[in-house]
């Protein structure tokens, strides 16, 4: 698979996962909810590794949003790198059986609703870093 066609597997793979985490959200699944949300922003920092290594296109395996924000070299305010480093935990937090009842607990309507827009937020940001034609 070329470094395109990777690249438009992984957006088509984080759509269908916002897809879902929205209907997640809908139905008051918050954790899987963010769950889904973290694999959204991780699928996107793929598709753009994938766009920007042609040679290599396949990005490290990791769920680490940070180390893989790192590994494009991505310039990113404080701000940035926390809300990376949240994300990042509603993966390892679902996955863990002794994380997911405090991560269950954790995840009120209100603090959802609060992430959704964050993960919103990244998810815009890099979609504009997609659309951008190589100079």
């Amino acid at each position: 698979m070329n470094n395109i066609d990777l690249m438009n597997y992984w957006i088509k793979s984080s759509d269908e996962d916002y897809n879902v985490m929205k209907i997640l959200y809908n139905n008051k699944k918050n954790s899987y909810c963010l769950f889904f949300g973290q694999m959204v922003i991780e699928k996107l920092l793929k598709a753009i590794y994938a766009k920007n290594n042609k040679r290599a296109p396949y990005a490290p395996k990791t769920h680490d949003l940070l180390y893989l924000a790192e590994k494009l070299n991505l310039e990113l305010t404080e701000k940035q790198e926390m809300t990376l480093n949240e994300i990042t935990t509603f993966n390892l937090s679902t996955r863990y059986d002794d994380y997911k009842r405090a991560f269950f607990n954790k995840c009120t309507d209100k603090y959802t609703t609060e992430q959704i827009s964050k993960i919103e937020e990244v998810k815009l940001w890099l979609k504009k870093m997609l659309d951008q034609k190589e100079d």
